[in-house]
């Protein structure tokens, strides 16, 4: 297995904190248009994330 390679555990913990993230940005105290805008950025990181199938793969943030 490749030393950068992410386990299992280690996804689902980024799944996590980025579904946990998506939904901070909902209660933040910002504009409606940008708290939807950071929750469907954090979702769509988590769906990727989530998705990764080859180690390759890296998740960005913009």
């Amino acid at each position: 297995m490749l030393p950068h390679a992410l386990n299992p555990s280690a996804r689902s913990i980024r799944v996590a904190a980025h579904k946990a993230m998506a939904f901070a940005a909902l209660h933040a105290n910002s504009s409606l248009a940008t708290r939807l805008s950071r929750y469907n950025h954090h979702i769509e990181l988590a769906r990727l994330a989530s998705a990764e199938s080859t180690p390759s793969k890296e998740v960005r943030h913009v």
